[in-house]
C-alpha cells in the first residue's frame, strides 16, 4: 500500500513533489520547496495513521487519529488536525481510505504552497 501512495505522490503531484523514500514502513515525500511530508501507518494497531507536513518555516500540519485525551472534545475524535502548530487542533475530515487521504492531503499542501508563492 505505501508503495502505491508514493506512486500517487510522484505522478499526480509532480508539480510539488521532488522525490519519495520508503524506510521502515514510513513514506517520506520530499517537496520542491525543501520541506517534507511523512506518512505513517501503525503496524501494531490497524487503522492508526499520521500524515505530517513539516514546513520549512516551522509550521506543522498533521492529520492523525492517535486518541490523545487532550483532544477528546474535537467532534471527529480520535481523528484530529494540527493546523500550523501542535496546539492549534481542529476536526479532521480526511478520508479513512489511504489513497483518497494522500490525494486530499497533497491537494491541501499544493494549495498552501501556491498561496505562499502568491504572497
Amino acid at each position: 500500500m505505501i508503495e502505491k501512495l508514493a506512486e500517487i505522490a510522484e505522478i499526480e503531484f509532480s508539480d510539488i513533489v521532488e522525490a519519495t523514500e520508503i524506510e521502515k514502513g514510513k513514506l517520506r515525500i520530499f517537496l520542491k520547496d525543501g520541506s517534507f511530508i511523512d506518512v505513517w501507518f501503525s503496524k501494531k494497531i490497524r487503522g492508526r495513521y499520521a500524515y505530517h507536513w513539516e514546513c520549512i518555516d516551522g509550521r506543522i500540519y498533521r492529520h492523525d487519529n492517535i486518541p490523545h485525551k487532550k483532544w477528546r472534545n474535537i467532534k471527529t475524535f480520535p481523528k484530529h488536525f494540527h493546523k500550523g502548530s501542535e496546539e492549534n487542533v481542529c476536526e479532521s475530515l480526511i478520508s479513512d481510505d489511504p489513497e483518497k487521504a494522500i490525494r486530499e492531503f497533497l491537494e491541501f499542501v499544493r494549495k498552501q504552497l501556491k498561496d505562499s508563492f502568491e504572497e
